[in-house]
This record gives structure tokens, C-alpha cells and sequence, in this order.
């Protein structure tokens, strides 16, 4: 091995901590740059924050719409004006299980062995995946809220409504983390996807989000109550139709800075000790 080459290994082995702030800020930017173009390349991978909310949209409002929003007494208009704040934090947990599989994608493609080669700081370039895929969720969000106001939702609170988005961008980057690891150590994107199934489905439909969950019985109130999908939903529609938020809104900030907190560094390291 040449000194040259055994210089490259060494600088390409380096912790992160070597690498000033500068340097990972200017990483981060040419790989949000890479999966840019990426998506440019490839717009079929939009498809789903495109269609994803017109469909769910439609669907629960006009199959569900009338019967629940008729207990709820307001009808399909109520139903509406109940569904949709929760639909943005459904868009916040279903779109960020594509940062996992698309990183497993990248590894069974070879893509991440190369970056791991070079002399970048390894969290930039997890941290560019969460930032693409925020821009998605928040692309897939402004399609949820032209669908909504055509089906009749009334935004009483842009301020609250700009203040929902952030809260729900804010849990999914924390999901995020939970799907990277996914990504790394399962061993290709059919199975990110049957496990990302598998934790969303109980959790979405298990929550506040589609309906009220007074009716539901005991022990699954329970579990509703300590869904953090509840209170993003809850904190949400408080802040988009009025209504109580704080309680709801410090426990999803802390459901999601204890998720981040937690998962982040798993993720990091994973990435960095994968074979």
C-alpha cells in the first residue's frame, strides 16, 4: 500500500469529531444536492407523496366521512374539519419509512460503500437522507391541504396551520432516525418495508387520527393515550381548528426529542460499523 493510499484510508476511517462544522455543513449540502438530482432523474419516486394524499383523502372522506362525521354531529363537513390535521401527521410517520428503504437501496447498490470511502463526516450523509425526505413529506403536505380545501376544509389558522406542519416535520425527522437504522441493518428494502407495515399500521389506526377514541374499548384507550401519534394528531387539530394544544404539543416535543435523542446515535454508529 502506497503512503498516498494508506493516507486516504486513514482520513477516510476518521471520526466525525475531526471534521470541523464547516465541513459537515458543506457534506450535507452536496448530498442533499446528489439526492436532488437523484429524484430529478427518477420522479416516479414522488408518486407517493403525489398520490398518497389525494387518495387517502378521498377515501376517508367520502367511505368514512358521513357515518363517522355523523357521530361526531357535524356531518361530512365536521368529519372533514376533524380528518384532515390528523392526516398531516399520518403524512409525517408513512412517508419517513422511504428514507430507510431508500438507504438500503443505496447500500445494496454499492452507493454507501463509496461514501464511506471518502473523507466526509458519516453523520452528513443521514442527515442529508432526513432532509430530503422532509421536503418530500412537506411537498406531500401541501398536496394534502389543496386536496382538503376543495373537499371543503376551512383553514381558521394559517399561523396554526404553518405551526402544525412544523410540529409533524419535527416527529417525522425523529421517526427518521428509527427508519435509517432499518435501513442498515436489515438486509434489502422489501424488508424495511414489511417492518415499517408493521409498526405504522397499529400505530396510525390505533390513534386519534381517523376517529374520536372514546368509543373504543379500555385497553385500547390505553394504548391511544401513549400513541404519540394521538397527541401529534390532537396538537394539530388544536392548532388548525381551535381547541386545547399545550398538553398535546409538549408531549409530542418530548416523544420526539426522546426518539432522536435515542436513535440517532444507533443509527450513526450502525452506519459507521456496518460490514
Amino acid at each position: 500500500m502506497t503512503t498516498a493510499t494508506a493516507t486516504a484510508t486513514a482520513t477516510a476511517s476518521a471520526p466525525d469529531a475531526r471534521i470541523p462544522l464547516r465541513g459537515h455543513l458543506r457534506h450535507t449540502g452536496a448530498l442533499i444536492r446528489r439526492n436532488l438530482l437523484w429524484i430529478r432523474q427518477d420522479p416516479e419516486s414522488m408518486f407517493d407523496a403525489l398520490l398518497m394524499p389525494i387518495v387517502f383523502t378521498l377515501l376517508f372522506v367520502y367511505v368514512f366521512g358521513g357515518s363517522i362525521g355523523q357521530a361526531l354531529g357535524g356531518g361530512q363537513e365536521g368529519y372533514v374539519q376533524y380528518v384532515i390535521p390528523g392526516m398531516i401527521a399520518m403524512m409525517s410517520m408513512t412517508l419517513s419509512q422511504g428514507v430507510g428503504t431508500g438507504f438500503s437501496q443505496d447500500f445494496n447498490s454499492g452507493v454507501m460503500d463509496r461514501f464511506r470511502s471518502l473523507p466526509i463526516g458519516r453523520g452528513s450523509v443521514l442527515f442529508a437522507k432526513i432532509s430530503v425526505e422532509l421536503a418530500r413529506m412537506l411537498f406531500a403536505t401541501a398536496v394534502l391541504m389543496i386536496v382538503s380545501v376543495l373537499v371543503g376544509f376551512h383553514i381558521h389558522h394559517w399561523g396554526g396551520l404553518f405551526a402544525a406542519v412544523g410540529l409533524s416535520a419535527a416527529f417525522a425527522s425523529s421517526i427518521m432516525w428509527v427508519f435509517l437504522t432499518l435501513g442498515v441493518v436489515l438486509k434489502n428494502a422489501q424488508s424495511v418495508q414489511a417492518m415499517g407495515f408493521l409498526v405504522l399500521f397499529p400505530l396510525q389506526f390505533g390513534s386519534s387520527i381517523f376517529a374520536p377514541t372514546q368509543s373504543m374499548p379500555g385497553w385500547l384507550q390505553a394504548f391511544t393515550d401513549y400513541n404519540p401519534l394521538s397527541t401529534l394528531a390532537d396538537a394539530a387539530r388544536g392548532l388548525m381548528v381551535g381547541g386545547p394544544v399545550a398538553h398535546d404539543l409538549w408531549i409530542t416535543l418530548a416523544w420526539s426529542a426522546a426518539i432522536t435523542v435515542v436513535m440517532a446515535p444507533v443509527a450513526i454508529h450502525k452506519f459507521r460499523t456496518k460490514s
